[in-house]
């Protein structure tokens, strides 16, 4: 067999806070699709995360006051979510379900632990008091009396698995110093109650377990630095009762103080029969304790490989689908891995591999860095961690595969180009991108990007902005494959580079979503009128022929102006201007507007875009809103509500922002005295809107009896029918 690869890869999913102090640490299950995954966080939010995208999907809270005390799951059967808060009160929702308050609520009897969801035996609840209920009998009678099946003890960790067609619960917990593991089977009513041995000086820290053969093995890591591993024969179901629990012996299975350093374990992950992941911290003499993720070899006892995690982590570790998921600082830390059957051979480093494996490739976007461009490319390659050196057990440093030529001299090829001229880069890059494999293809792009955005970094004279531009349109690029592009274009101010990247990415965050969307509207239209922007999306129904008056965004704060702000002795308040006009023209030129049309045009979350349209001056809101009601206005006068031309906003992407932009600014709304008639004329014309179609609903049987008798009327002749409106 060959040695474990571990394939790594960050998937940053940047979160504003954890916050503390609460009773729910943060928790990951997997969400309803393979690259679906589930936050819940401290409190009142959960999120559900696209990992390989890198964005959420959706977020949902509680109200103020109500605390989640159980973390969400996904019936894999229904695609519903399952939530409890405070304690007793389940919540079960669909995706497209915005307000938590207004979804199923049940009122259970008692005080739910844990509800795990399994892909195919459906949701399991567990109890406090160690009773287990499957949701849909749950559902039958949510007051049904819950059975107290522990007294005394408290639960410290609970696993589901699936044994046969069977869900299987497995549950630990504590009294009194002594540990006790249940197993039981929640649709056969059966359960069986046993004893752990006791460990003198030591007690359990946390579990995992796994199920093969009809035996459970429950993994134990210890206070003492040391894991333990515990059978249990799943036993057939008979009606007699036990009369006396069974202790369970336990056998050492690693220990991780056999040297001056010592890890300190806070989590355990059982990845197959053979190895098993721990999250700590390693501590030495005279040096700084630091957090890692390891990965052991149980069958040799061996370390394979590490991963230090200097921006600390919750001590929660969770696995599934080959993928690490752990919280590293404030950020939801995705690691993929791959562990391949174990031999004595490979585990002291005897055997080399032979074989590619036959993995999918992948990239790190978040570590390209100048000095790692040579391990950016991990296609068709393995690349495992460095062991501790400083660790003296029967470990090895991880055994890295034979690299392709090609993927290679990628790597070595923009580290070459670093110092070259700029001619030089362009045309070597161009080279690169033409000759790329098919599967690096999009590797390869990214890296030339990278390549680029960080020469420009560097050096401030340096912007090819054309050569960046026939990549992001030739290329179907993401924001995740370059994540510096759009910030260096915005350092840049190239308006048209961000056009093309809002239009063509659809996975830009919401901060430079809303960056985009500051720099547009801050940008003076004589400016705009030099630069080269795509105006397709505005031709059709804006006069090009605008005025390049400047709209006036001096916004009087407390009563005053600027100038009155600097010198109010013996100045008269000058009278206020009057900006917008009841005339029909657009308030902004079409270059804005094409700009603007493609912040329009771009994905958003509105949960993670709201805070940031709150920090968009006044000035700026105002003159967003403006041309938003123009839009509006615009819509409303064709018969199908759509405006011509290539990617022009639709009236639902019109009203979305609208709505978003008034929740976002509604005070700073209400204050201005120049938001006073827009807001008045935006209401008339919205009131005049529910009218007229109020009185399309009040006619619709007439007008579908028109459109039936046109359908039947023959073209050579005609008649004159008299209907009567009711």
């Amino acid at each position: 067999w060959d040695a474990p690869r571990e394939r790594w890869a960050q998937c940053g999913m940047q979160r504003g806070h954890l916050s503390e102090g609460t009773a729910l640490g943060p928790d990951c299950p997997p969400g309803p699709g393979p690259d679906l995954v589930l936050l819940t966080e401290r409190g009142r939010d959960a999120t559900l995360f696209k990992i390989s995208d890198q964005k959420p999907l959706g977020c949902w809270s509680v109200k103020h006051g109500q605390i989640l005390t159980c973390p969400v799951v996904c019936n894999f059967e229904t695609h519903e979510y399952i939530a409890v808060h405070d304690d007793k009160v389940l919540r079960i929702w669909k995706n497209e379900d915005i307000n938590l308050d207004k979804a199923f609520k049940a009122t259970l009897s008692a005080d739910v632990y844990r509800i795990h969801s399994l892909p195919q035996g459906g949701p399991v609840v567990l109890f406090r008091g160690g009773g287990v209920r499957t949701l849909d009998v749950l559902l039958e009678a949510p007051q049904q009396e819950i059975e107290n099946v522990i007294s005394g003890e408290v639960i410290r960790w609970s696993g589901a698995f699936m044994e046969g067609q069977q869900p299987v619960l497995i549950f630990t917990t504590e009294k009194d110093e002594d540990f006790f593991v249940y197993v039981q089977k929640p649709k056969l009513s059966s359960l069986h109650k046993y004893k752990l041995e006791q460990q003198e000086s030591a007690k359990p820290v946390c579990f995992t377990a796994h199920i093969t053969n009809q035996t459970v093995t429950l993994l134990c890591l210890y206070s003492n630095d040391s894991v333990y591993q515990v059978l249990i024969p799943l036993q057939q179901d008979t009606e007699e009762e036990e009369e006396e629990e069974e202790i369970l012996s336990k056998s050492l299975l690693l220990n991780f103080s056999a040297s001056e350093t010592v890890l300190k374990g806070t989590s355990l992950v059982a990845l197959d029969k053979d190895h098993v992941a721990v999250l700590g911290s390693l501590t030495a003499p005279r040096k700084e304790r630091r957090e890692c993720l390891t990965i052991w070899n149980t069958k040799f006892h061996t370390l394979q490989t590490s991963k230090e995690l200097p921006l600390g982590t919750s001590g929660q570790l969770w696995c599934y689908e080959e993928k690490f998921f752990l919280i590293h600082g404030k950020v939801l830390t995705v690691i993929m891995y791959k562990c391949e059957t174990s031999s004595l051979a490979a585990a002291v480093g005897k055997l080399k591999c032979s074989q590619t494996p036959d993995v999918s490739s992948f990239v790190n976007w978040n570590t390209l860095e100048d000095e790692e461009l040579e391990v950016s490319f991990q296609s068709q390659e393995s690349v495992a961690l460095q062991a501790e050196s400083r660790m003296n057990l029967r470990s090895r440093r991880s055994t890295v595969t034979e690299q392709q030529p090609e993927t290679l001299s990628i790597g070595q090829l923009l580290l070459n180009l670093k110092d070259a001229s700029n001619y030089v880069l362009e045309t070597k890059l161009r080279k690169l991108m033409a000759k790329a494999p098919t599967p690096d293809l999009q590797a390869t792009i990214g890296c030339v990007v990278t390549a680029l955005t960080d020469r420009c970094k560097r050096n401030p004279k340096y912007y090819p902005q054309l050569f960046l531009q026939e990549i992001v349109e030739t290329r179907n690029l993401s924001y995740s494959l370059c994540p510096d592009l759009m910030a260096v274009a915005l350092d840049k101010k190239d308006m048209h580079l961000l056009q093309i990247c809002l239009e063509r990415f659809p996975d830009i965050p919401e901060e430079i979503t809303y960056a985009c969307l500051k720099a547009f509207l801050g940008m003076s239209e004589s400016h705009l009128q030099n630069i080269d922007v795509n105006l397709d999306s505005v031709i059709c129904y804006i006069d090009v022929e605008f005025d390049n008056k400047e709209v006036k965004t001096e916004i009087a704060e407390n009563g005053f102006g600027a100038a009155m702000d600097q010198d109010m002795c013996g100045t008269k308040i000058p009278k206020q201007s009057q900006p917008w006009s009841d005339d029909d023209s657009c308030p902004v030129g079409p270059q804005k507007a094409a700009l603007l049309n493609a912040v329009l045009h771009s994905a958003y979350t509105e949960t993670f875009l709201l805070p940031h349209l709150k920090n968009l001056p006044a000035g700026q809101a105002i003159l967003f809103l403006r041309y938003l009601y123009y839009l509006y206005v615009k819509c409303s006068e064709k018969v199908n509500t759509t405006l011509p031309g290539i990617r022009s906003p639709t009236i639902n992407q019109i009203m979305d922002w609208m709505c978003l932009l008034l929740d976002a600014q509604f005070t700073v709304m209400v204050m201005l005295p120049e938001a006073k008639e827009l807001l008045s004329n935006l209401h008339k014309f919205v009131r005049a809107q529910v009218r007229f179609y109020s009185e399309l609903n009040k006619i619709e049987g007439s007008l579908r009896e028109l459109q039936r008798l046109n359908h039947l009327r023959e073209s050579h002749t005609y008649s004159i029918e008299v209907l009567e409106i009711i």
